[in-house]
């Protein structure tokens, strides 16, 4: 029994597409926004300084303009952080309660206990109401799937939270880690690239003034990359996801001593860690 993304509540599926779309549109939004910057200065550079011209900047300002205003307004990266925020916590309770974990090892009470905190995470997050699925969240809290997991006996459910849950969390870790560092050295090399073209301009400028060359669209693009490399945030990523992966390593090599009267704290314990970057990573947009 392979736990897939549709065997989680509906409530984890409906914040988890809403915190995708949410930082798609972000992302698109930003980069529209930081290009059509860089478009506007060639404009401005290559175009004559006529009627036409500027209703060209003017539109490509005003569209600009728009961006930020719905930026703004709309606050897609929030949505993308709450929702991302309350699948996590779903995530964590449903393990815990496959598990046999506190709050949920007594069997009498697990199903209205877990319904209850699915009930506070929502309350607590009352600003997704609006771009939850309606479809997903019509779906029963608890799915087949996870009353069968919750089913089984001791060792298998050891087993089933150590190949599904441990190691699914050390691979996406290790592979995360992985792409920010490489995504963190190309972005850093076409920084680099565009700060050496905008020196190489000014110095040939100094030499033979002149010329009339682009200084100001390179030094926009340039501004244009270390927002995106700032957004993005790369490095930190890649070093968090690292550190996370780590932290994982020794939680597998603690797995197999394990026995059932302490399977609940490692459960308990597991779960926290890998709510520990998520939280960090929160906290560190709340602080920007």
């Amino acid at each position: 029994m392979q736990m897939q993304e549709d065997s989680f509540p509906g409530l984890y599926q409906s914040a988890d597409k809403a915190s995708f779309d949410s930082q798609n549109t972000y992302y698109l939004c930003l980069s529209f926004y930081l290009g059509l910057l860089v478009i506007a200065a060639a404009v401005s550079f290559f175009v004559p300084v006529n009627t036409y011209g500027a209703l060209v900047s003017a539109l490509l300002f005003l569209v600009t303009l728009g961006i930020l205003i719905y930026l703004k307004t709309n606050k897609p990266d929030d949505i993308w952080y709450n929702g991302r925020a309350v699948a996590e916590s779903v995530k964590t309770l449903s393990w815990k309660w496959m598990m046999k974990a506190e709050p949920f090892h007594k069997d009498n009470s697990a199903e209205a206990d877990f319904i209850a905190d699915l009930k506070s995470v929502l309350k607590q997050n009352q600003s997704l109401s609006a771009v939850l699925s309606f479809s997903e969240g019509a779906k029963e809290p608890i799915t087949d799937l996870m009353r069968s997991i919750r089913s089984q006996s001791f060792d298998d459910r050891k087993t089933i939270y150590k190949n599904q849950r441990i190691d699914d969390q050390a691979d996406w870790y290790a592979k995360k880690a992985i792409f920010n560092r490489k995504r963190a050295s190309s972005w850093f090399r076409f920084s680099v690239l565009l700060h050496g073209a905008a020196i190489i301009v000014l110095i040939y400028r100094v030499y033979d003034p002149s010329q009339s060359l682009p200084v100001e669209v390179i030094a926009t693009a340039a501004s244009a990359v270390l927002t995106w490399i700032q957004a993005k945030k790369h490095n930190e990523l890649s070093s968090s996801y690292s550190l996370a992966a780590h932290e994982i390593g020794i939680i597998k090599s603690e797995w197999q001593s394990v026995t059932e009267i302490d399977f609940s704290d490692f459960v308990i314990n597991t779960e926290n860690a890998f709510s520990r970057e998520h939280t960090q990573w929160i906290a560190r947009k709340v602080d920007a």
